[in-house]
């Protein structure tokens, strides 16, 4: 077999490989943010490491101080099944995902949602892609 067809077949492997793992990363960013639009917490969970951390930093407009707020990932399922996200109108929902960075068992990835911006951390955990944390900035329209 010549060495540019070897080349190119490796070149496919390893794009093939890629597509999948980012389907892989995709999925539990998809259960996180359309579940959270339609109430489902189970989907939701499984999105979850037990041992997420979703933080937020608020800052009161009046006096300046911020504060910091910590939920984890069974708040988050709770709150999903309480149906805080179906608050949002099905034609408001947003949910542009984007990696940002993936190296090995790790990846970091961004949603634009209707009410905030979510910096997701994840990892390939027991051959599965899981949220492990979640930075959260409020959008300046959903802020009361």
């Amino acid at each position: 077999m010549s060495t540019i067809l070897l080349l190119q077949i490796r070149s496919f492997a390893a794009a093939q490989t890629f597509c999948s793992q980012e389907g892989a990363i995709k999925k539990p960013v998809l259960n996180y943010i359309e579940n959270w639009y339609s109430g489902d917490a189970a989907r939701t969970e499984s999105a979850l490491h037990p041992e997420l951390a979703k933080r937020m930093v608020r800052t009161d407009p009046i006096n300046g101080k911020s504060t910091f707020i910590q939920i984890g990932a069974m708040t988050l399922v709770q709150n999903t099944r309480a149906g805080y996200g179906r608050q949002v109108p099905q034609e408001q929902q947003q949910k542009d995902i984007t990696t940002l960075d993936r190296f090995n068992n790790a990846a970091a990835v961004k949603i634009v949602a209707s009410t905030c911006i979510d910096y997701l951390e994840e990892a390939d955990y027991d051959d599965e892609w899981k949220i492990i944390n979640v930075l959260c900035e409020m959008r300046r329209s959903a802020v009361h």
